[in-house]
């Protein structure tokens, strides 16, 4: 549990010994240094990690892209051992992981916390074979995204006609085409400059990242979901280690990579994200920004608009050979459950 990994960093010093580390894990991601992905979550896992195994695993953090390549390179990166641990959206690269993409889909999000505790069932049950290449540590979500647009809400589905937006998946592309929306596929470290340079109007990200981004500096309304910081997609992210390295480890370091993987680190980074996602929204609040929920009675346009979206992914499943239909309402039903906790 969450406790597990926080115990480690306010644990009692080594005693003043000196141990030389026998293993370096070289972890890369594209988020800068004060992006809450780094402060929040893998600071705490690397402190954990390190003390968890007396000083013998070093822990080194490169964001921003400092070790080289674009961030949809971020998974193989980690698959092939030019870094050890990878982090990145799965999104990043179109197609690759189906299955995963259930939680992309059109109003498949919640939470921070129930997003990710879905997902540990969810990776269980159905994703052994996408994530079979790498050794996966965490798979999870922020809160759901919102509307961040350079002038004017969206408060009603005609006003997403012909303004350009942000899309963070391939379901999500979709989904925003089929709302009358212009979709523009990017990563999310472009957002910015493609908002000041007026590439697109608006975006979606969850509240979490836009301060980090200096998305706050751009946009001055927001729109929220059917119910207050409600969303209408998330994404899916990854934390994955190279095969070979995690093989490589002693047992007893392997534990320590356990025992900091999976539902135990799921905890700490579903609360985390909560956590600045509701801080970044009153942040705004404070700064007096725009910000307003398309209710709820206006959903059903939404979702009627968005059915074919989801109808080609259950398709596209029972293309595969697999029951596309009994994915869907599983994943839903573990969404669901969470919510209930």
């Amino acid at each position: 549990m969450k406790t597990l990994i926080l115990s480690a960093i306010a644990s009692l010093s080594l005693g003043g010994a000196a141990f030389a580390a026998d293993v370096t894990l070289r972890v890369h991601h594209f988020l800068s240094a004060d992006a809450p992905l780094q402060t929040e979550i893998l600071i705490p896992w690397e402190k954990a990690v390190e003390e968890q195994s007396g000083g013998r695993i070093d822990v080194q953090l490169f964001p921003s892209m400092q070790l080289g390549g674009k961030p949809p390179q971020l998974f193989d990166q980690a698959r092939d051992g030019i870094v050890d641990i990878s982090w990145t959206l799965l999104g990043y690269t179109p197609g690759r992981f189906p299955v995963a993409e259930v939680f992309e889909l059109p109003f498949m999000s919640g939470t921070a916390v129930q997003t990710t505790a879905a997902l540990q069932d969810f990776q269980a049950k159905y994703l052994g074979d996408e994530m079979g290449q790498v050794k996966p540590l965490l798979l999870h979500a922020p809160a759901g995204y919102k509307f961040h647009m350079r002038s004017g809400p969206i408060t009603s589905l005609a006003d997403l006609k012909g303004k350009k937006i942000r899309a963070p998946s391939r379901a999500m592309t979709d989904a925003l085409n089929a709302l009358g929306a212009t979709a523009v596929g990017m990563p999310v470290p472009e957002v910015a400059q493609a908002l000041t340079t007026g590439v697109i109007d608006g975006a979606q990200i969850p509240w979490e990242v836009v301060g980090s981004l200096r998305v706050n500096e751009i946009t001055n309304a927001h729109s929220e979901i059917g119910v207050e910081n409600g969303g209408v997609s998330t994404a899916v992210m990854a934390l994955v280690m190279n095969r070979a390295k995690y093989d490589s480890l002693p047992d007893d370091l392997k534990k320590v990579i356990d025992d900091n993987s999976g539902a135990n680190l799921a905890v700490l980074a579903g609360e985390a994200l909560d956590r600045v996602e509701a801080e970044e929204r009153q942040k705004a609040l404070d700064a007096g920004a725009q910000i307003n929920v398309i209710p709820a009675e206006q959903m059903e346009e939404w979702r009627s608009a968005v059915q074919p979206v989801v109808d080609g992914w259950v398709k596209a499943m029972d293309g595969r050979g697999l029951d596309g239909q009994a994915m869907l309402d599983d994943a839903r039903a573990m969404l669901a459950a969470a919510g209930a906790e």
